[in-house]
């Protein structure tokens, strides 16, 4: 069975081989085991907390229990850019007027600005190719909007989602390579690599605080403005069922685009049910039954399954070894969300 729990310090070893494996680009999760190490401290308090804090880190993983593996991850970060500074690239319009020469120009620009401070971030989503398959992307996708719901008053009211931009087949970003590249003469990968480990102290110092018009940037990195890497598009789409949309705003290395939602209207934060288990029976009796992503809403213990249930009546029957690594029983409660065809 595949279980999705908070990160533990013992996972250290396999969240550092899946950084590795996810490449450049995904800035959440460098290859750096003291980041790691601060991570799994910051998440493993966050979730001890009984009240929200200012930045708190909900980081899980997917578990395959047979294999003792961890095969997946996925968080949830609150009040960011309160710590360190959030930056993105807000793509306006500027439109200029000339009577002498009765002619309309437009032009797109890119300003540096920390609009989204304070919000929650969804991120650090990944799934070992060898399970990308039976619907597994959506359920560790999904499971994060039961944390959400279940934990409402820790998170803010606009949720946001970084998608990696589009490099090409050698991981070569043409948006950093001519526009941040010009500012800070350093490779991809080490800027990328500073910002999640070092923090952002850089951005602010070499930074261009002047708008940035997109015409005098080169074909090659105005064409892949606010395009999503080619791993991030079944990731976008996914965001895009649950409500999120492109606000015009992308990320100031790789021109990735950044998706928004208020966090009320998030579809599936709003089809969350909670629900009493009334029956727990064998397993296998419930292999018909609907399918849902079930959680045990003990957030000192949390777990996240897929079963079927048996749902009518306010109540859930429930299969006993989804109920024994919920640590759930008959007559306590459960938050879940169905599986949609």
């Amino acid at each position: 069975m595949l279980v999705i729990r908070p990160a533990r310090l013992d996972d250290l070893g396999q969240l550092v081989d899946i950084s590795v494996a996810t490449g450049p680009g995904m800035t959440s999760m460098p290859a750096d085991p003291d980041m790691w190490r601060r991570r799994l401290a910051h998440a493993e308090a966050s979730f001890g907390s009984r009240s929200p804090n200012d930045s708190g880190t909900y980081f899980m993983v997917l578990e395959d229990i047979a294999a003792n593996a961890v095969v997946g991850t996925t968080a949830i970060y609150t009040g960011i850019g309160r710590k360190r500074p959030f930056y993105s690239y807000k793509v306006s319009t500027l439109v200029n007027y000339s009577s002498q020469l009765d002619r309309t120009v437009t032009h797109k620009v890119l300003h540096l600005v920390n609009d989204y401070t304070g919000a929650t971030e969804i991120g650090s989503l990944y799934l070992d190719p060898a399970y990308r398959r039976d619907g597994n992307g959506a359920f560790i996708s999904r499971s994060r909007y039961l944390l959400l719901a279940s934990l409402r008053p820790r998170f803010a009211d606009v949720v946001i989602a970084e998608m990696r931009g589009w490099q090409d087949a050698h991981g070569n970003s043409p948006f950093w390579e001519h526009l941040g590249k010009k500012f800070f003469g350093i490779g991809f990968e080490n800027a990328d690599y500073m910002n999640a480990v070092n923090g952002t102290q850089f951005i602010s110092d070499l930074m261009p605080r002047y708008p940035i018009y997109v015409d005098l940037l080169p074909a090659e990195a105005r064409e892949v403005i606010g395009k999503p890497h080619a791993e991030s598009a079944k990731a976008l789409a996914l965001l895009e069922r649950e409500g999120f949309y492109c606000a015009d705003y992308v990320d100031i290395f790789d021109g990735g685009p950044t998706v928004q939602c208020r966090t009320d209207a998030i579809r599936s934060v709003r089809d969350v049910r909670r629900l009493e288990v009334t029956e727990l029976v064998d397993d296998g009796k419930l292999a018909d039954a609907r399918q849902y992503i079930i959680a045990n809403d003990d957030i000192s213990h949390y777990r996240i399954v897929r079963q079927g249930l048996v749902v009518a009546d306010g109540g859930a029957i429930m299969g006993r070894e989804a109920a024994r690594i919920l640590g759930r029983t008959a007559g306590q409660s459960i938050s879940v969300l169905e599986i949609r065809p």
